[in-house]
């Protein structure tokens, strides 16, 4: 069991996102085999590509304000709010309030995972 405050992990810039960065909270750096939990932070203004891969997504929003974009168009989010975004469908988080949006995202562990 590991135990500690997700702000001990280094936030890092998410690349092709200004204002978003990202922290690999749970997952090499544990010893987890099968999942890999991230807590993802986009200033106001910020999003993420809109882009697509072949694993899903599990979304928990913690805090702020903003839309998810798939091509069905764009759904609000907002804290306690979960969203699930199906492989190769294409998506784009962004932050639409005046606060920081935060999430957790929980991905399948896999051999393109990079972090730590």
């Amino acid at each position: 069991m590991k135990a500690f405050h997700y702000t001990e992990i280094e936030a890092q810039p998410t690349e092709g996102a200004p204002g978003a960065s990202i922290r690999w909270a749970i997952g090499k750096n544990v010893g987890a085999p099968n999942f890999v939990t991230r807590v993802i932070e986009i200033e106001p203004g910020g999003a993420t590509p809109y882009h697509q891969h072949p694993w899903e997504h599990e979304v928990f929003v913690l805090d702020g304000a903003g839309v998810v974009k798939t091509v069905d168009g764009e759904t609000p989010i907002s804290p306690r709010m979960c969203v699930y975004v199906s492989p190769d469908e294409e998506h784009q988080f962004r932050n639409t309030g005046d606060q920081v949006l935060r999430f957790l995202c929980i991905i399948p562990f896999a051999p393109w995972y990079q972090g730590d």
